[in-house]
């Protein structure tokens, strides 16, 4: 199989990994998955939803599938155990292998047990959301959430393989195909910092084509997931574990996790929230004249193009929003750190103060 992308870390070659992308069959999928798992036991981790749509379709033993109920709620502490109870259970050894099979939430939380199970077993990303494609499947961040903290634990943990079926894509509802594209949007207003050897133009490539592209063109979601993916890596293999380039990613999430954290992730979607972030984000740019007026209207022009409408931050209690962002996992010491943008497709990082970040 030749891959659609090649993942290569430049530190650890053992790190690097193939991403194949395709519109076959997800039975042809399947026989792909246990022929690279043969002679090796495994555990399947698959969201509730998929395996209600595809179960026909899917050889594999009950025996050897846990299935996980759908929401960012279950990306827990008691799930995990419950996994590795269940890896225990099958008898996994370092020699084999755990395949997730779902959205960001999946991919997540198996990434997790695969990274601390035996203190590392192989893994197989199989992403079935747009979300997922374009964003947590690829670049190694596995976690899990607590109730007020997200993805406070965690570990860096690059899977072995990742396979993108467009199929899965097809069967979206509107709302998750809206929650994808705010992650890609966000590759948009940041594609000029992620280092890229290419330039992809992707802010005006989804202005132009906004009407062709929500009608689920698949080519051109194809074309998007493969642009995505490629700002990404390019991020990802210059900074495995974010210890600098890699937190331009972040544009967006320190207020959008403050919003699911607030809403025990039951209100918004994890793209919502970003979107939400990235409109606090521009607001507070413009305000500070870190960028221009025609950019911040070219911005929520394009918001706009993709169904999001403003929402008032002082819709929920300032200081408990304040208070979990301050200790936001990419924060200092009780400081509020925010990716922000600074020019047309770039941003920077800025410690803001909670005086100034809701006076607008």
């Amino acid at each position: 199989m030749k891959p659609s992308i090649l993942v290569e870390i430049p530190q650890d070659n053992v790190k690097s990994y193939p991403i194949y992308i395709d519109k076959e069959p997800v039975r042809d999928l399947t026989k792909k998955l246990n022929k690279l798992s043969s002679g090796r036991r495994r555990l399947i981790v698959i969201s509730q939803k998929v395996y209600k749509l595809y179960k026909s379709e899917f050889d594999f033993s009950k025996d050897e599938i846990f299935i996980l109920k759908d929401g960012e709620d279950q990306k827990n502490l008691k799930n995990y155990q419950k996994i590795i109870e269940k890896a225990i259970e099958l008898g996994l050894s370092r020699k084999d292998l755990i395949i997730a099979i779902g959205g960001g939430v999946v991919g997540d939380l198996a990434g997790f047990a695969a990274a601390t199970y035996m203190r590392g077993i192989e893994l197989i990303q199989v992403p079935t959301t747009l979300l997922s494609c374009v964003d947590s499947s690829v670049g190694g961040k596995t976690g899990i959430d607590l109730p007020y903290a997200k993805n406070y634990i965690g570990a860096f943990y690059q899977p072995k393989m990742v396979f993108i079926n467009l199929n899965f894509i097809l069967t979206l509802d509107k709302r998750q195909m809206l929650s994808g594209f705010g992650e890609i949007l966000k590759y948009a207003f940041i594609e000029g910092s992620c280092k890229s050897e290419k330039t992809y133009l992707l802010l005006e490539f989804l202005s132009i084509a906004a009407d062709r592209i929500l009608e689920n063109n698949i080519n051109l979601i194809e074309r998007l997931i493969k642009i995505c993916l490629e700002l990404k890596i390019s991020v990802v293999t210059k900074d495995e574990t974010e210890g600098g380039l890699r937190k331009v990613l972040n544009f967006g999430h320190t207020y959008g996790h403050a919003l699911e954290t607030i809403t025990r992730y039951k209100k918004y979607t994890h793209g919502e929230a970003v979107v939400y972030g990235m409109m606090l984000a521009f607001d507070y740019a413009l305000e500070t004249k870190m960028i221009n007026q025609t950019y911040y209207n070219l911005a929520y022009d394009l918001f706009k193009k993709y169904g999001y409408q403003t929402i008032k931050p002082v819709k929920y209690d300032r200081e408990k929003l304040i208070n979990i962002m301050k200790y936001d996992k990419k924060s200092n010491a009780g400081v509020i750190t925010m990716i922000l943008p600074n020019r047309k497709g770039s941003v920077t990082e800025m410690e803001i103060t909670d005086e100034t970040l809701f006076d607008m």
